[in-house]
């Protein structure tokens, strides 16, 4: 993989665990609102926004990464998402890591190294 490649896959990867997080936040500062209420209280939080926005960015960055590198092997590498945010979720919102997660990381990360190598 080119250098440019490699920089364009960490930023995706980078974008989109922003994304995930920020919708998070925007998901744990919700009120007791219902209905219309609650629509206007969740497009008013700016978490929303900066969520909406990693995307768009995440999106661009997919299809300038997918330019360099075979679709499977795109997919394939952008799949270390799954650890990014899992990772930043424990940091941020306490989520737990079961030994369950940490062997699904080990053989995720281990998958996207043999991928990447290739």
């Amino acid at each position: 993989m080119t250098l440019l490649a490699i920089a364009l896959w960490i930023a995706n990867i980078s974008f989109d665990t922003l994304g995930q997080i920020s919708f998070k936040y925007a998901a744990s500062n919700k009120k007791d609102n219902e209905g219309l209420q609650y629509w206007r209280a969740l497009f008013s939080n700016y978490w929303v926004w900066i969520g909406i926005s990693a995307y768009v960015a995440e999106f661009l960055l997919w299809l300038a990464f997918l330019t360099l590198v075979p679709l499977f092997q795109g997919v394939l590498m952008v799949s270390i998402n799954i650890i990014t945010v899992m990772l930043v979720g424990r940091f941020l919102f306490n989520e737990k890591l079961t030994s369950f997660r940490v062997i699904g990381m080990v053989f995720i990360t281990t998958g996207v190294i043999f991928v990447g190598a290739s």
